[in-house]
């Protein structure tokens, strides 16, 4: 049987250990194929995967447990639970991996994509190109089916021609950017509003008009300060709540 084998990530010293490492192995479990083992390698095995201590896993992988993402059995091991449920809180700590876990375990449908002029709210991010690529995805939990969340990105021109649409019906933006295209992301800035569903909205996530959303921007920049992505996310009330840690350093 085929071992379950996480992505490797570099670790930032400036955020904690175990939440780093517990938000990389999340993307890998909600991302992983329906053939894949569901029994983890030991403590000490994905601890010599990460470079971290055993202390430093097993407080990952509570993290993962008190989620309801996998189980612990002594002497058996660790388990992926087959039938979590991938709704989950909109956690941002600072980290990349984070915003992929956060994504990780939807299927997503392509409902369009092209390019469009840059338009007023993007032109502060835009200022050098008349057009951006634009996709427009709709995310649903991947054992109900039920929508969670239906997103815009729209992203430079040149970067368009080396992202596979196939990719995005797996991955998040931010993924695939990093990881398939290749770029060196610096950092990502997010904005979380509340507000109520429009007509187009409403009928997407299957809720009532005017019901409360969570209006999500991110802006993805190079390690230039270039601006490569700006994603425009509405996420069911009902589905998420948001929560930010703040680091007393």
């Amino acid at each position: 049987m085929t071992s379950f084998a996480p992505d490797s990530i570099v670790l930032n010293r400036k955020l904690p250990l175990w939440y780093q490492v517990s938000q990389s192995l999340r993307a890998s479990i909600l991302g992983r194929s329906p053939q894949d083992p569901l029994r983890l390698p030991t403590e000490e095995q994905l601890a010599g995967h990460y470079g971290v201590s055993v202390l430093t896993m097993r407080q990952a992988l509570k993290e993962l447990e008190d989620e309801g993402l996998i189980t612990r059995h002594r002497r058996r091991g660790t388990f992926i639970e087959p039938g979590v449920q991938r709704g989950a809180p909109v956690r941002l700590l600072g980290s990349v991996d984070a915003i992929v876990a956060q994504q990780s375990g939807m299927v997503a449908k392509l409902l369009e994509h092209g390019s469009s002029p840059v338009s007023g709210e993007l032109a502060e991010y835009f200022a050098d190109v008349d057009e951006v690529a634009t996709y427009h995805r709709l995310r649903a939990d991947e054992r109900t089916g039920e929508p969670t969340n239906h997103a815009r990105n729209y992203v430079r021109p040149e970067l368009a021609e080396r992202i596979g649409l196939d990719d995005l019906a797996r991955w998040p933006m931010t993924k695939v950017l990093r990881d398939l295209v290749g770029v060196r992301i610096g950092r990502i800035t997010d904005t979380v509003e509340a507000r109520l569903a429009d007509p187009e909205t409403a009928r997407l996530l299957q809720v009532p008009l005017l019901s409360p959303i969570l209006h999500y921007t991110g802006v993805t920049y190079d390690e230039d300060g270039q601006v490569l992505d700006v994603a425009v996310i509405h996420y069911r009330g009902d589905r998420f709540s948001f929560t930010v840690t703040l680091d007393a350093d």
